[in-house]
């Protein structure tokens, strides 16, 4: 099971570097530009996890097929770029599975550190989160996070449906499974009907 686990992180890596890499290519960067932006978007929320964790070396430096990985990808959108983007919703959809399955990864990892539920889902939100955020901000666009989108709200009820069964003495492949089906259902819901987070409206200022 641990190994199949391994296997779809790396393919999550995978999916969130290709999302990565096209958003350099609406910014028209060159290769570099999309190995860079492949790269912290696979790995930058996994990153951060290990940091605040106290984990000593990052996951990604004994573990360099994880660079790789991103970096591959990186190099492959460059020139396959025209082709994908026309197709950008069907990796919209490949994005929530790797949103659903680091917010999994990412909370059993903190709480086989920690031992608290709200750590875990914390860092479980960061994991599949942050990597965007850093994306985002590096390609000056407002973060997914931030807009009203419908995307860490799923990650952090994916985190806390795994992590709640785990404690509670469920088979840990049944609450995997429950935490990604959580996660990625809530996703789909706000990608296929767009639906979304109520948002604040201004109202005009009082005179006082």
């Amino acid at each position: 099971m641990e190994q199949w686990i391994a296997w779809l992180d790396l393919c999550g890596v995978a999916v969130f570097a290709a999302s990565g890499a096209l958003t350099a290519s609406r910014k028209q960067m060159d290769i570099v530009g999309f190995c860079l932006i492949a790269t912290v978007t696979g790995i930058g929320g996994g990153t951060i996890r290990d940091l605040l964790l106290g984990q000593g070396a990052v996951y990604w430096i004994t573990q360099p097929v994880y660079v790789l990985i991103c970096i591959g990808t990186g190099i492959a959108i460059f020139f396959t770029a025209p082709y994908i983007e026309s197709r950008y919703r069907v990796l919209l959809w490949a994005d929530a599975a790797g949103l659903a399955l680091f917010c999994v990864t990412g909370a059993e990892k903190a709480l086989e550190v920690t031992g608290s539920l709200p750590v875990s889902v914390i860092m479980g939100v960061m994991t599949a989160t942050f990597g965007g955020v850093i994306r985002d901000v590096l390609c000056a666009e407002v973060p997914l996070v931030l807009r009203k989108e419908i995307y860490a709200t799923a990650a952090a009820a994916g985190a806390l449906a795994d992590i709640g069964l785990i404690l509670s003495g469920a088979p840990p492949v049944w609450a995997q499974a429950a935490g990604f089906g959580t996660a990625f259902a809530i996703r789909a819901v706000g990608i296929a009907f767009g639906v979304s987070l109520p948002v604040y409206k201004s109202r005009p200022g009082r005179e006082y």
